[in-house]
């Protein structure tokens, strides 16, 4: 499996980070997390054959993180001949199907009915949704917004887990517990704390607590990168760490 962060950073819009977006890939399976603001413009830059995306999974339902979405449906139905006929899965929390409905009444029918077969499922906390290649997905709601959720990719004893946005939680921790890769948010530092983001401080206990193999941090605001984060962390959590940034990608072996 090979992860790659296509977006680390937020609606503040940094010249050097896109909005939130995220791309697992494995064998046929090539699946999107989350599509804000840029991520069309990023999978075209970095050659990630977003023609061949399999699967979308939003998080939650702020534009930084969906606001790409309409884009990519327009470009499966018109961007390359001949037109695109596979299969397209949206994946979210309750409320996704209403989202596209809205999008539709937006931008018109083409977004739910967009020439090619498209489907909308709405994952459930216990769901296991079995994709392409033996990829499980399965989430887990967060305290960021009434829907959002976090999302784990596992194939065989291998997995990875994305926090989406996220306030401190002790079952998000619990949950990772162990797990190859965290990809977890880092968004304000501490002077600016709010409970619905985390802090470097919140990142390091976070990840002391669920002991992954290695920390990759995103979905940075600009004030947090004024201050040391791998310090930070580093005193909490003694693994390796990433700062990441766009374009980075980290791969996994099958056990």
């Amino acid at each position: 499996m090979r992860f790659t962060t296509l977006g680390t950073g937020t609606i503040s819009l940094p010249a050097h980070r896109a909005c939130a977006g995220y791309l697992l890939e494995s064998g046929p399976l090539r699946l999107l997390v989350d599509c804000g603001t840029g991520i069309a413009r990023r999978l075209a830059e970095r050659g990630a054959r977003w023609q061949q995306i399999t699967h979308v999974a939003i998080t939650h339902f702020h534009i930084d993180h969906h606001g790409d979405l309409p884009s990519l449906i327009f470009a499966w139905k018109y961007g390359y001949l001949p037109a695109r006929t596979e299969p397209l899965a949206i994946i979210g929390p309750v409320g996704t199907a209403a989202l596209l409905e809205r999008l539709a009444a937006a931008y018109g029918e083409w977004v739910t009915a967009p020439g090619f077969p498209l489907s909308v499922q709405e994952i459930l906390p216990g769901d296991s949704l079995a994709l392409p290649n033996d990829v499980t997905l399965t989430c887990l709601p967060v305290p960021h917004t009434a829907e959002s959720v976090a999302y784990s990719m596992e194939r065989g004893a291998r997995r990875i887990v994305f926090t989406g946005d996220t306030g401190p939680s002790d079952a998000l921790a619990e949950w990772a517990r162990g797990c190859d890769l965290l990809v977890c948010e880092c968004s304000l530092p501490s002077s600016m704390s709010i409970k619905e983001h985390l802090t470097p401080e919140q990142c390091g206990e976070l990840a002391a607590a669920a002991a992954p193999k290695h920390l990759a941090l995103t979905h940075f605001y600009p004030p947090v990168e004024d201050v040391d984060i791998r310090a930070i962390v580093g005193e909490r959590f003694h693994g390796p760490v990433t700062l990441a940034s766009d374009g980075w990608y980290f791969d996994i072996e099958d056990a």
